[in-house]
């Protein structure tokens, strides 16, 4: 366990007034989560310290090589003022899934989830009371070694970071738009697809931009070796229903693991649906739009739990998906997640983790 040593606050934030109009990721609260790492004595030194600028030399390891990753989930509070998780022992094993990858020392997950819950409870009262809005949660640990050469680094920092957010959907959910891209990749088999690290993201800001010019909202992006099988969208996962079955991409190196897709995928089959996960070519999707068989498409991950898309284009061909509207199955699955998450529909699942006031 922790011994966390917490410094609060001389100099409080006003909190914002209208959680109408949080947004997402521009505002911060007032203290952050900080742990040290030294090789041979391991991480030590945990601190919840007011929020703040970090120093590094212009010579620090992260800036030259990019030996970070990071993680994302959210804390809720209910309608009786419980503030709750969801989830966060999946985040844990995670990062230290992608902590490994990136020759990062783990850190335990129950050291983890003690830290996330302690900074959700010192600032606790950041957590929004808006209806859909939360509390973003941002872990991440990056390599502070100073010297230039690529190698592991030998000192690391883990810090948390918290933003209230407001609703994803503050006036409705919206389907949107995919385009499928062809020419870029985002992952390779062998390489870092399957970690949460911000190099991978670096690399999607490109074509990100491009189907933005063409007014698409998202990237599709297909496998990277043949450049035919669907595998993810943008920061999220995506998922096809095609004449009553639901496919998605497996999660075997090249894909993220999303918490929120492995949610959808255990809701989905506890309700009778075949998932199948595995290779589907973009071809094949295409085709089914045409038969009228593609009856539903999603995304699955934290910031929007779910998000309809009403169309796709892959080489000029167009791939339209229902009349347009969130889908039967797209909508029970985001209310039966937000229910769970806001505590407005019992923890049936036992994914619900309540964070208590210790602090």
């Amino acid at each position: 366990m922790l011994d966390i040593k917490i410094t609060r606050t001389a100099s409080p934030k006003a909190k914002p007034q209208d959680e109408s109009k949080l947004g997402f990721g521009k505002i911060f609260s007032d203290h952050m989560f900080v742990m040290d790492y030294t090789a041979g004595q391991g991480w030590h030194d945990a601190r919840i310290v007011p929020y703040g600028p970090f120093q590094i030399d212009p010579a620090t390891t992260v800036l030259h090589y990019a030996q970070e990753i990071f993680e994302g989930m959210k804390a809720y509070r209910t309608a009786d003022g419980t503030i709750q998780l969801f989830r966060p022992d999946c985040n844990a094993k995670r990062m230290q899934d992608s902590a490994d990858r990136l020759c990062i020392p783990t850190i335990p997950e129950e050291d983890y989830i003690q830290a996330v819950k302690a900074i959700v409870d010192v600032d606790r009262d950041w957590v929004p009371h808006a209806d859909g809005a939360s509390l973003y949660i941002r872990p991440f640990v990056f390599a502070t070694d100073v010297g230039l050469g690529v190698h592991a680094s030998h000192h690391y920092t883990f810090c948390i970071i918290c933003s209230p957010s407001g609703a994803y959907y503050a006036e409705g959910i919206n389907p949107v738009r995919i385009y499928v891209e062809d020419d870029y990749i985002r992952a390779a088999p062998g390489l870092t697809g399957f970690t949460k690290c911000g190099g991978n993201y670096a690399a999607s800001i490109k074509a990100g931009e491009l189907a933005e010019e063409q007014g698409y909202a998202q990237v599709l992006w297909l496998d990277g070796v043949e450049k035919k099988y669907v595998e993810e969208v943008g920061s999220m996962n995506i998922m096809f229903k095609i004449d009553g079955k639901v496919y998605t991409a497996a999660t075997v190196g090249t894909v993220l693991p999303g918490v929120t897709r492995r949610s959808c995928i255990e809701l989905l089959k506890d309700w009778g649906y075949e998932v199948i996960e595995g290779k589907l070519a973009i071809a094949d999707v295409m085709k089914a739009a045409q038969e009228g068989k593609l009856e539903e498409v999603f995304g699955t991950g934290t910031a929007a739990v779910v998000s309809p898309v009403k169309e796709l284009v892959w080489k000029g061909e167009h791939a339209y998906i229902g009349d347009g509207k969130i889908g039967p199955v797209t909508q029970k699955l985001y209310d039966t997640m937000t229910g769970m998450q806001w505590g407005r529909l019992p923890d049936t699942k036992g994914w619900i983790v309540p964070v208590e006031k210790v602090y």
